[in-house]
């Protein structure tokens, strides 16, 4: 049985994504399809446009059989945390046997050499990493340029073949597969090269514009051009959700909720958050003053080694109270259950596999959360079955999902939609019928 998976946001989900999803089928002629996607917070610290019911379903008529969820504590980390938790659940699956990403260079030798290295943290690697961060460069500048000096003195790699890694989606490759050695996971990895504009291009480009210049043009409600670039399930569901109040959610419209919440704060109690250091709170501190608009409080955050999507990140850490502590336990013992957003009729055949396998819960009715831990205890003492479960950490984790999306719902335009715990009224979104 040949079970391929895929590290998605759909954010909206737009016809390089279906260009992407036809390619790995081809790919790999899988028997099931599955997706770990990014909740109702996405990977650049902001909220998704569309929530995640509504992209778990557009997933699911385009081709997926079943869409997990990221869990929060992942879905805004940067790279190699949002890789750690994608990797870690489509390996806990115990069923996925294939990989395919999409990248830049399609150069998959390439980055399994970076990603070996960024594995086995050579101590030469680690001075040079040192001293380019003791220079200035952001945390991505200083591991880049530490590479270059690396790859070349010991005679691994070109400075032009490690360039590859400034593209987004070859960024991301080589966390994926630096994750599966992590993991020490038996998942075959395997990429197929970009189509189309640049993951961060916000420029209509036609049929293949990027997911950036889609959400442009919906802010800016070019519903027309909107039409070229995304299949027309996504073009519905953009509309209906929109009809329905529901969307769009831009960043902009948190801007208040987040710049308030942040004059509430001293610096002593910024740095215990995850993310923020070298000086970091003092300038959002001093940000949060003068600014009463998001995009100027960026501006005024923003240094040589402060990205823009470093501090977006950082205010959502804040803003929710992810503490470094948990971050890190996270990180190391990764994610501590399976939860469903959908699955089609096709996908009930693979879940009724995979709950005979794994060692994590898999949840399609968030509210039983607590029935499912009392159930591997009962399993546990009777040596009944054996789960790998970290009690505390799964706790902690799926409540920040609920926090996510009790804070997301707020920003409806349909307040009737902004009740508290959507996500313990709704469970796993079940399509019918063929969706292939």
């Amino acid at each position: 049985m040949k079970v391929l998976g895929i590290i998605v946001e759909y954010n909206p989900f737009h016809n390089g994504h279906f260009y992407h999803l036809e390619q790995a089928k081809k790919l790999i002629n899988p028997d099931f399809t599955v997706a770990v996607m990014s909740g109702n917070f996405v990977q650049r610290g902001e909220p998704a446009i569309l929530n995640k019911f509504s992209r778990a379903e557009i997933a699911l008529k385009m081709g997926i059989d079943i869409v997990f969820e990221l869990p929060f504590l992942y879905s805004i980390q940067d790279a190699g945390g949002f890789a750690l938790g994608s990797i870690g659940t489509l390996n806990r699956t115990e069923v996925v046997t294939d990989i395919v990403f999409g990248s830049e260079s399609s150069d998959v030798e390439t980055l399994n050499v970076i990603a070996d290295i960024l594995h086995n943290q050579p101590e030469e690697y680690q001075k040079l990493l040192k001293i380019k961060l003791k220079e200035g460069y952001s945390f991505p500048n200083a591991r880049k340029y530490a590479l270059i000096d690396y790859c070349i003195k010991n005679s691994l790699l070109s400075e032009e073949k490690i360039l590859i890694i400034e593209k987004s989606n070859d960024i991301l490759g080589v966390e994926y597969l630096r994750a599966l050695k992590e993991y020490n996971s038996k998942i075959i990895p395997h990429t197929i090269k970009r189509q189309g504009a640049d993951y961060n291009e916000d420029k209509f480009k036609g049929k293949f514009s990027s997911a950036t210049a889609i959400r442009k043009l919906w802010n800016e409600k070019k519903y027309d051009l909107i039409k070229d670039a995304v299949p027309d399930i996504t073009f519905q569901k953009i509309l209906e959700e929109e009809k329905n109040g529901r969307a769009p959610i831009f960043l902009e419209d948190m801007e208040i909720s987040f710049i308030s919440h942040l004059r509430t704060l001293d610096r002593d109690k910024l740095k215990k958050y995850y993310g923020i250091k070298e000086g970091l709170e003092q300038r959002i501190i001093e940000a949060a003053k003068h600014n009463y608009t998001i995009k100027g409080l960026f501006e005024d955050v923003k240094a040589k080694r402060f990205t823009y999507t470093r501090i977006k990140r950082s205010i959502l850490n804040i803003y929710f109270g992810i503490e470094e502590k948990l971050i890190t336990e996270a990180n190391k013992k990764g994610p501590q259950y399976l939860r469903v957003l959908g699955f089609t009729e096709k996908g009930r055949k693979l879940l009724s596999i995979m709950k005979k396998k794994v060692k994590y819960p898999i949840i399609t009715t968030p509210s039983n959360y607590i029935s499912i831990i009392k159930k591997i205890e009962r399993d546990t003492s009777n040596n009944k079955r054996m789960w790998n479960i970290d009690k505390k950490l799964y706790f902690e984790m799926i409540k920040y999902d609920f926090k996510a999306t009790n804070v997301y719902s707020l920003y409806y335009k349909n307040k009737e939609y902004s009740t508290f715990e959507n996500d313990m009224k709704f469970g796993a979104l079940y399509l019918k019928g063929d969706n292939t």
